[in-house]
């Protein structure tokens, strides 16, 4: 049978104690009001809202539609194939069907400044672009040549590499 003193009792009881007490000074005894657990994020101005709506509809649609170069159907769609039939059927809009023609089109945008629908153009490498449409909070949708239809960040070390600029055709 183990022998215990009196001190290595009475120490692990005192930390016990110790800490009890200390942690009581932390906590308040009382709330008036439920704890904040997060704050609410940013809301939308209506339009943009409406846009976003339409958009993750399309996302929902095509999410994981392979991608397929000169494709613009269900099975299978490149990136500016994608941008045109997101815009005819989800905006009513009808633009180009060309990454290099929708470079042309709209106005030129910031990027601290992108709003929900700006085209978001990448150089991926000699002379090869890439496009995509900008779903707010650094995110955008694409047809990606690896896994199709999806959404991405603009953070992501690929594309914030390759990020070059983006083009506003929805006006505000």
């Amino acid at each position: 049978m183990p022998c215990y003193s009196a001190h290595s009792v009475r120490l692990p009881a005192l930390l016990l104690l110790f800490v009890s007490l200390a942690a009581c000074g932390l906590v308040p005894a009382e709330r008036s009001s439920p704890p904040k657990i997060a704050e609410a994020p940013l809301q939308l101005p209506p339009q943009q809202a409406l846009i976003l709506d339409s958009l993750l509809a399309q996302k929902e649609d095509w999410q994981g539609v392979p991608y397929q170069y000169g494709g613009l159907s269900p099975k299978g769609v490149d990136c500016s194939g994608f941008v045109y039939l997101t815009f005819l059927s989800q905006l009513n809009m009808k633009v180009p069907r060309t990454t290099s023609a929708l470079m042309q089109e709209g106005e030129s945008v910031a990027r601290n400044q992108l709003t929900v629908g700006d085209l978001v153009f990448f150089k991926t490498g000699p002379g090869s672009r890439h496009v995509g449409i900008y779903m707010g909070g650094d995110e955008f949708m694409h047809a990606s040549v690896s896994s199709g239809v999806m959404q991405s960040s603009l953070n992501n070390p690929y594309w914030s590499q390759r990020y070059w600029k983006a083009r506003r055709l929805v006006t505000r």
